[in-house]
């Protein structure tokens, strides 16, 4: 996750302080795997001795995958004192739980990240972990609209949900989007790409989180993040990436400035 966001990032001009909170050989997505993961205390102290030495004034705070729900309680504590001292930092969530209707990580996390809302700025969910985060089941756009409103209410200022799929639209992949300060409710629409890909949402939530620091509009900035998706992906099925491993370093180009594809719809 963070090889795909830190050089994604750091490409964009961004100076970033990463902690990862596995530390494997690599993915899950292979048959196996070795290494460690970081408790959460350890997490918590991290952030400690960086706020001893003066070290934690951030603009943005960006997490994706989190493997336990104390970790997940100790990042509310970290952003809670991060806002504390800067009220302006804007936290970034991706809630990674599952897709296609399959939940894999602890139960608990469901409730983790519902109390997590209340610090989260953007939210970028995919369809199943909006509705785990709303239990509002997604059929249509009408649903969508359903559950952006309820993470609205819930206090999240800027909601993209990822990876929507209707039945009628089988080789269609949609982005909604809302802001709730500026009431911009759109939808994007792509051609679906066939596989699965390792990493797609931590390059998707670092690469928004960059384009709409720098763009203030954000559905251009989710368009722009669609597009590269779109670009990389093309690029790794291309070159046939043992085990789909994205290419990252060789979508330097698309991650600086992507062409543009797929559809806007402002709704």
């Amino acid at each position: 996750g963070n090889k795909c966001a830190v050089f994604a990032l750091q490409t964009l001009g961004y100076d970033v302080d990463p902690i990862n909170t596995v530390q494997f050989s690599n993915h899950t997505g292979y048959g196996s795997w070795k290494g460690t993961k970081l408790p959460a205390e350890e997490l918590y102290a991290l952030y400690e001795g960086l706020q001893a030495n003066n070290l934690a004034s951030y603009s943005h705070v960006l997490t994706g995958y989190v493997n336990n729900a104390k970790t997940l309680e100790q990042i509310s504590k970290i952003v809670s004192g991060l806002k504390k001292d800067n009220p302006e930092l804007i936290y970034v969530c991706d809630p990674v739980m599952g897709d296609d209707g399959k939940l894999y990580v602890e139960k608990a996390m469901v409730q983790g990240y519902k109390d997590i809302l209340a610090f989260a700025d953007v939210l970028l969910p995919n369809q199943f972990e909006a509705e785990l985060l709303t239990g509002i089941p997604i059929a249509n756009e009408e649903d969508v609209r359903k559950a952006i409103d309820a993470l609205h209410n819930r206090g999240v200022g800027i909601v993209i949900i990822t990876s929507v799929s209707f039945l009628e639209h089988k080789d269609e992949i949609a982005i909604y989007g809302s802001c709730k300060d500026t009431k911009e409710v759109f939808k994007i629409v792509l051609d679906k790409i066939d596989g699965y890909y390792t990493g797609c949402g931590d390059l998707f939530a670092a690469t928004f989180l960059a384009y709409s620091h720098k763009t203030k509009t954000v559905s251009v900035a989710c368009h722009k993040t669609a597009s590269l998706l779109h670009h990389t992906i093309t690029r790794t099925k291309t070159l046939a990436v043992p085990n789909k491993e994205l290419a990252i370093v060789q979508s330097k180009s698309d991650i600086e400035s992507p062409s543009i594809v797929g559809v806007v719809t402002k709704l």
